[in-house]
């Protein structure tokens, strides 16, 4: 309850408080006004099966009319909670999922639980909740659903409760308990407190034998978002599994992620068969249960039919709205399992963000132009050191190449500048301009080609030749044929699936009409040529050398003809070496700390 009350609570406090309260209110009243209909068709029950006993067809043919206006009231509430209700739903499902999605985007959250695992643990086996996309989906869903249907259902059962209390009271009487030669016990309104103790009973065995559910369900959702995500990661690699011919593989992985759904909803299967064995059971039994217990007074001559039903109704309702947690659990079970899903994400997401407000010890700072990288140290996730101590700078303008073996640590470098790998220390000025960072895969988002071309900023059309971006689509054009794509120029405004259906080197081409866009001042190309042959990788670069605007350009990669196109050639593992026996040697000679001008001295450290 308490994880429940943290995720749900913000949302009644938030700007929509006011139409949420509004609604609740609405879907309350409605929900009260049903209970007061359910009394007044208690009390109905009593004048019209009297009047089939004295035989009145008259009182007989109103008591119908009655119950048609009352019948006529019950569903025209029971619509409009149902209709409130759901707009209440979709409204606050609406309002967490924006929460959500803001921070698992915000501060690159989405990439931070990829390497830090639950309650902090990092390290590579050490995976984050799993999948979010599950979570913010379906999780939040069922959130929404599962607490408004079971708090208007335990409020409804708490005034029905009430209500029929009274008047179950009322007309119960006393019992009579010989108790030998002590004489006799009487036990006022005896139905009340047998209800209560049927109900009770039951209760307590319901939650014992369906507690378990409330697990099965939580790892029912993982499996199924498991399952579900293998098959859409082969159709969005559909091409290299088609040339490897890895269709058994992938038969194998899906039938393996299967496996665990059948095997956990096997499981789920025999507790919910123990459960409705008793339920069932229970609501079977409930039926004559009244009658049985009411049956001595009416044969007694105590009470009339009309007085027999409105106590079997009055019971029924009572033990119904006792029974509650017996009717719901398996619902009950389900919403446990989603908040604890939900609070276990929502934990992670505020864990990373208040690690992003903590003072950062890889300081990436914006300043002047160019880069300066000082004393920069890199770990991976597990704590294994990974770089120490690279110092490098680049002018305005320079290009510089960074080269080393693979695994060496290029890529997470270029991660660590980009401000998402958090684990390293050092200080790095970057130039206050706009940066461009190029991976070796691009991404490109759904749409159009033109909003390809203009991711991250997308575009938002109004009109065929020009639109808010400032970018016409004639300049679109033209930056498409300069890098090698003139053939796709007619398409801009084509919606397909252009990951798949452009190669990885029309990508990299591409991602290169990316920065003729944007013209920024610093550029970080991650094996951004790998897919393209030499002459066109020659050309593209030197597009970005012969830049009007001359960005700074730092470049990762392996091939030696990359080395003509830039000024500077650092071997990262020969840097970080050199680094470390300099920094030796001021120790030895009592010199002081290395100042960021020093970092300059890396360039010496070049090849060729």
């Amino acid at each position: 309850m308490r994880d429940a009350w943290r995720i749900a609570w913000p949302y009644w406090t938030s700007e929509e408080k006011w139409s949420a309260w509004g609604l609740l209110l609405a879907v309350v009243a409605l929900n009260l006004g049903n209970v007061y209909i359910s009394v007044l068709i208690n009390e109905w029950n009593k004048a019209f099966y009297n009047a089939l006993q004295s035989l009145n067809g008259g009182e007989f043919s109103r008591q119908l009319g009655i119950f048609c206006i009352l019948a006529a009231a019950f569903i025209a509430m029971s619509v409009y909670a149902l209709y409130l209700n759901q707009m209440l739903q979709i409204r606050w499902r609406r309002w967490l999922t924006r929460k959500y999605l803001g921070a698992w985007l915000g501060n690159r959250a989405y990439y931070q639980l990829q390497l830090v695992g639950p309650n902090g643990a990092s390290g590579r086996n050490s995976a984050g909740p799993d999948n979010p996309d599950q979570r913010i989906s379906e999780d939040v869903h069922q959130f929404t659903t599962y607490v408004l249907s079971l708090s208007l259902g335990l409020l409804t059962s708490v005034v029905s409760l009430a209500s029929f209390l009274v008047i179950l009271w009322g007309l119960s009487g006393s019992a009579e308990i010989p108790i030998g030669p002590w004489g006799k016990i009487y036990i006022p309104a005896y139905l009340v407190w047998v209800g209560l103790a049927y109900a009770g009973v039951g209760t307590w065995l319901t939650i014992k034998i369906g507690r378990p559910l409330v697990p099965l369900n939580f790892a029912r959702q993982r499996f199924e978002a498991d399952f579900r995500f293998s098959m859409v990661r082969l159709r969005e690699n559909a091409e290299s599994v088609a040339f490897y011919g890895g269709e058994p593989v992938e038969l194998g992985v899906f039938n393996d992620r299967f496996r665990s759904i059948f095997d956990n909803f096997w499981q789920i299967m025999k507790r919910q068969k123990s459960l409705t064995w008793f339920t069932a059971g229970y609501s079977q039994v409930a039926i004559i249960f009244p009658v049985m217990v009411i049956a001595p007074r009416y044969f007694a001559k105590q009470i009339g039919l009309g007085g027999l039903m409105q106590v079997v109704n009055a019971f029924s309702t009572v033990q119904t709205s006792l029974s509650f947690i017996i009717t719901s659990y398996m619902d009950i079970a389900a919403w446990l399992a989603v908040t604890e899903r939900l609070q276990s994400f929502e934990q992670r997401l505020f864990a990373i963000h208040e690690s992003a407000r903590a003072q950062q010890k890889l300081v990436i700072r914006r300043h002047g132009d160019g880069i300066i990288v000082k004393d920069v140290d890199l770990n991976l996730p597990d704590g294994t050191p990974l770089l120490h101590s690279v110092s490098f700078s680049a002018a305005p303008g320079e290009a510089v190449l960074i080269v080393g073996p693979t695994g060496a640590g290029k890529s997470t470098f270029l991660r660590a500048v980009a401000g998402i790998w958090p684990f390293g220390r050092g200080d790095v000025w970057l130039s206050e301009k706009r940066i461009l960072f190029l991976p070796q895969r691009p991404y490109l988002p759904l749409g159009t080609l033109a909003s390809a071309l203009l991711y991250p900023r997308g575009r938002e059309n109004s009109g065929p030749l020009d639109d808010k971006s400032g970018i016409s689509t004639f300049r679109l054009m033209a930056v498409l044929d300069k890098v090698g794509l003139g053939e796709f120029a007619g398409e801009l405004e084509v919606h397909d699936n252009w990951p798949q259906r452009l190669s990885l080197g029309e990508q990299q081409r591409l991602a290169f009409a990316r920065i003729l866009l944007t013209h920024p001042a610093l550029v970080f190309l991650d094996e951004a040529t790998s897919a393209l042959d030499e002459k066109s990788e020659a050309h593209l670069y030197a597009l970005l050398r012969t830049a009007s605007w001359r960005p700074t350009v730092i470049s990762i990669g392996h091939r030696s003809t990359l080395r003509q196109f830039h000024d500077q050639v650092l071997d990262i593992l020969a840097l970080a070496h050199a680094r470390q026996i300099k920094a030796k040697k001021v120790d030895l000679e009592d010199q002081p700390t290395v100042n960021p001008e020093d970092s300059v001295e890396a360039s010496s450290f070049t090849v060729g």
